[in-house]
């Protein structure tokens, strides 16, 4: 904004006042062309901020300061050029002029919105105005007043005092806004000055105020670029409120009135009109004040009905507490929530109403608060037991606020929560998440809650065994999901009946279970045996009776770097057991992880071991013990692992098995024996191969047929192959063992029972059994002579007798002297094979030895 036209007007006032111009002249001049300039700004802005905001209500206040701005220069220019007689019309100018610019500083942003609020500071300024003005009439000498000048006077300081009250009020207080009300007070003050008569040069200087005060209030009135106004304060009067600025000068316009009463007498019409004014306008306020009282007081009420009705159906307890602590008033929800009545607990100290084992900590929360820590953050929080009218302990919650600042409530104020249901079911939450919902028995997270916390106790012994149930998966596929889970149930329940109150039963997962004890080793491994027995007695159930068997494995707590450790442990030991049989309890030793780290690797790398040709067949010869010529070999399977060496069938077949290629295998070594039988040279159709079947590969549909082939293809003659089936194996299916080797006679191949003697197969199955030969087990050979009945030579005598009866050829195995090689003979023995006799070697030895004994 240009400030040229107010100092060009001030540059000719002064002119005036040096005397180069007439006073009037320059004072016309310079007020009145810097008054129009002011009135252009200001309607502009006021029509810019219209257009900009659609709002009329934003633009009448800079747009009544305009046209106060040309009120004053037409109540300046009738104060110097009209006739004595039109003073009136000189009044009404400048009374308009104080009413625009009033008007329009109360309409300024910021200055307050409703009427109610304008209508109080207009008030207070009117009632400051009118008693100054009052007062100043009164002490002011008879012959110096006159009543022209007087009125103007008074309504000058009136639109004055409205302006100040309108700026001092103001929240927040903008300074375009609060400049404009100077300028506007300038402006009023300098039309007073001129009001009362002055001339001369005294008459310029009267106009800088002027001139000043319309730059100001166009500085500040034109301002369109403001921020937002914020929300109005629900109080807006509570910044200096009215009876301060009120009190002030109608008590001097009293002490005025009584002053002029003595000294004078008497009373003016002016002075006595300047009174009822005074009175009238502390009247009006005065109505507004009680409207305002009977408004705020029918709020109070308002709030206080729904404050009493909030805390009436509030679920919590509200206490107040006085700087002793002790309860001042409670709120009507404690007889409801915890049947405690005003005179059971109002002047007693909060301390006794907590049970005596949460006072300490109580006190300490309370304290904290008192000491002012924590203001800044959310209130304190005591959990203690409360006791309630039927002198019962409730579990609560209560927090503590601070509210010893606040005037009106100087004090304490706790809310106290029943959490007695949440804690229940915090409660009964905890026990769902740490049971296992089937047996009742922990589950794994707490169980290893329990074994962490078991090892933070340093210096206690402890052992975790893990415990697989064995033969739960076909009991669910025979018997259905219900008999498994009622299996389940019953294992759950003797697991408890073994233990001591300190041990911890846990369910794993599926058929695994677990106990925490914190027994020794030599205690915790005949608990195992004890839980190892009381699985295995037959499961008495609905409609059957069913059979488990487990595998144990024990760690020790202090054997492990951390739980996860120590169950992991406890878990390689139980995966050693079950390599090792059913109803086994294992420790847990570094070779056992060793073991099953070996065990792994290799079930690993067996699955490619053929394409890569790691497998590999040795012999070993059958000789014919009458005159030790070989009649026949067995093919035995190795694996030449290229880091870890030669691995033994008897290692070899099991994983062969848990990875399910046990019949590839078998596929592998007939075709690979077949192929050297084939190529050897020297014999003749009477010197025989034996081979070794698994009972997966026996009891396919195909596996006739497939022999069939492989004889074929290798050009070898059905009656020298020999296949081998250990006697272990015959009792998983005895029907379909006899039709698979019935089928393999009808292509001429022969068969042999391995190993009889050492299973369970009774002697009543070699009737059924379409087998050729008995290859007994090596303890029929081993034993040593005995004279008593029922001893090794006796043994062998009644089992060779009885194959000879069936037409059986009789092969003794695991020779290693010559007096077995003899007893075996002497008892009946056709063929013997041992390690005395020839040990299994590659086929490239076998057949030099074949054709060494042939010759």
């Amino acid at each position: 904004m240009s400030l040229a036209v107010p100092v060009a007007a001030a540059l000719a006032l002064l002119t005036g006042y040096v005397g180069l111009l007439p006073a009037p002249l320059t004072l016309a001049a310079g007020v009145g062309g810097c008054g129009l300039w002011a009135t252009f700004h200001l309607v502009r802005a006021a029509f810019s901020i219209h257009h900009a905001d659609q709002s009329f209500v934003a633009c009448r206040g800079a747009g009544l300061v305009g046209l106060g701005a040309l009120a004053s220069v037409v109540a300046v220019l009738l104060t110097l050029f009209s006739p004595p007689a039109a003073g009136v019309w000189v009044t009404v100018a400048f009374g308009l002029a104080a009413a625009l610019y009033a008007t329009g500083t109360l309409l300024l942003p910021g200055s307050g919105t409703g009427w109610a609020v304008h209508s109080r500071r207009a008030f207070d300024g009117l009632g400051l105005g009118v008693s100054l003005a009052f007062a100043a009439y009164l002490l002011t000498p008879a012959d110096v007043a006159r009543p022209s000048a007087v009125s103007m006077i008074a309504v000058g300081a009136t639109g004055a005092a409205i302006v100040l009250v309108a700026i001092l009020r103001g929240r927040p207080r903008r300074r375009p806004a609060v400049r404009c009300g100077i300028g506007a007070i300038l402006v009023l003050s300098g039309l007073g000055a001129i009001a009362v008569g002055t001339s001369g040069a005294v008459l310029v200087l009267a106009g800088l105020p002027i001139v000043a005060g319309l730059a100001l209030t166009v500085e500040g009135g034109s301002r369109r670029d403001l921020p937002a106004v914020p929300l109005e304060p629900r109080h807006p009067d509570q910044y200096l409120a009215s009876y301060p600025l009120l009190a002030v000068p109608a008590g001097v316009g009293v002490l005025a009135a009584i002053w002029h009463l003595i000294m004078v007498r008497t009373f003016d019409p002016t002075s006595i009109i300047l009174g009822i004014a005074m009175v009238a306008v502390l009247a009006m306020r005065e109505l507004l004040v009680v409207h305002d009282i009977r408004r705020y007081a029918g709020q109070l009420q308002t709030a206080e009905a729904h404050f009493r009705s909030l805390v009436a159906g509030a679920t919590d307890l509200t206490l107040v507490l006085d700087r002793d602590l002790r309860i001042t008033w409670q709120s009507p929800a404690a007889s409801r929530l915890f049947g405690l009545d005003d005179d059971e607990v109002v002047g007693r100290a909060f301390i006794e109403l907590i049970h005596p084992d949460d006072v300490e900590g109580a006190r300490e929360v309370i304290a904290a608060v008192l000491a002012g820590e924590g203001a800044d953050g959310p209130p304190a929080l005591v959990t203690a037991r409360l006791r309630d009218g039927a002198e019962m302990w409730r579990e609560t919650e209560s927090t503590i606020a601070d509210q010893r600042s606040v005037p009106e409530v100087a004090a304490l104020v706790v809310h106290v929560r029943d959490i007695g249901e949440r804690r229940h079911l915090e409660r009964t939450l905890h026990k769902l998440s740490s049971t296992d919902q089937l047996t009742g028995l922990a589950n794994r997270r707490a169980l290893m809650r329990e074994l962490l916390a078991h090892r933070r106790r340093a210096g206690q012994p402890g052992t975790l065994l893990v415990i697989d149930l064995h033969g739960l998966a076909e009991i669910n596929d025979s018997r259905g999901r219900e008999t498994g889970d009622a299996v389940l149930i019953e294992v759950g329940r003797r697991l408890r009946g073994l233990l001591s109150g300190d041990d911890l039963p846990a369910r794993l997962g599926g058929d695994e279970f677990a106990v925490l004890t914190t027994d020794g080793a030599v205690l915790a491994y005949a608990l195992a045996s004890r839980i190892a027995v009381a699985v295995a007695e037959p499961l008495q159930l609905p409609g059957s009776i069913v059979e488990l068997h487990t595998s144990i494995g024990l760690a020790e707590l202090a054997g492990g770097e951390d739980s996860d450790e120590v169950l992991r442990h406890a878990d390689l030991a139980r995966r050693r057991a079950r390599q090792l049989g059913i109803d086994r309890v294992e420790w847990y030793d570094p070779d056992v992880e060793m073991q099953l780290n070996r065990r792994m690797d290799l079930e690993r790398e067996l699955l490619g071991a053929a394409d890569r040709g790691e497998l590999d067949l040795v012999f070993q010869p059958v000789v014919d013990l009458r005159d030790d010529q070989p009649v026949g070999v067995e093919a035995l399977l190795r694996w030449r692992h290229p880091q870890l060496g030669t691995i033994l069938p008897n290692e070899l077949l099991p994983i062969a098995r848990a990875v399910g290629i046990s019949a590839e295998l078998d596929e592998w070594v007939l075709d690979a024996a077949c192929k050297h039988l084939s190529a050897w040279t020297g014999g003749d159709n009477g010197f025989w191969l034996s081979v070794n079947v698994s009972p997966r590969e026996l009891l396919t549909a195909r596996f006739p047929d497939r022999v069939a082939s492989t004889l074929q293809r290798h050009g070898v003659a059905p009656e020298r192959l020999v296949v081998e089936v250990a006697e272990a194996w015959i009792a998983e299916d005895v029907p379909a063992v006899v039709a698979s080797l019935a089928g393999l006679r009808k292509l001429g191949v022969r068969a042999a029972l391995d190993d009889f003697g050492a299973g369970q197969a009774s002697l009543s199955h070699l009737r059924r059994l379409p087998v050729d030969m008995l290859k007994l087990h090596a303890s029929l050979s081993s034993t040593t002579p005995a004279t008593g009945p029922g001893t090794g030579p006796a043994v062998i005598d009644v089992v060779v007798s009885l194959g000879r009866r069936l037409g059986l050829e009789i092969v003794a195995k695991g020779l290693e002297t010559r007096e077995q090689c003899e007893r075996a003979a002497k008892a009946g023995c056709l063929y013997g094979q041992g390690f005395v006799l020839g040990r299994p070697a590659p086929a490239e030895r076998i057949e030099a030895y074949l054709e060494t004994h042939r010759g």
